[in-house]
């Protein structure tokens, strides 16, 4: 068995000298803020990718104002004592306003407006 203590000098033992690292510093420092807007530039990129990767595969729903549609009953909003063989959807209700692609306002057929917006994702047609 041959001992390791034969002279090999490690990597960081060669490059480290007392200068060494001051200088380093200082040109590490000098790029700094290159490196950031680098990383911006990346991480816009990297989004902009995300965003045209998901909006490929999201359909979206239009309706137009005076359409019926049904709401989906939210786990907060079930009532306990229907179970497991609740109803999935409740309404009808009637598209009040567009607030933005896939965001809607929803009113009872009273005309009493519901107190948020619904999402596309949330809402299905409802056919009489």
């Amino acid at each position: 068995m041959i001992h390791v203590k034969v002279g090999a000098r490690s990597l960081q033992r060669y490059f480290l000298f007392e200068g060494y690292t001051e200088v380093n510093q200082r040109l590490l420092l000098d790029f700094l803020d290159e490196a950031r807007v680098n990383s911006q530039l990346k991480l816009t990129a990297y989004q902009q990718r995300i965003a045209r990767y998901f909006n490929k595969k999201v359909k979206s729903i239009p309706y137009k104002v005076g359409v019926l549609v049904l709401r989906k009953v939210m786990p907060n909003t079930k009532k306990a004592q229907h179970g497991v063989l609740r109803a999935n959807w409740e309404g009808s209700y009637k598209v009040k306003a567009i607030l933005w692609k896939g965001t809607y306002r929803l009113e009872n057929l009273d005309g009493k407006l519901i107190p948020r917006a619904w999402n596309a994702e949330y809402l299905r047609k409802y056919y009489q």
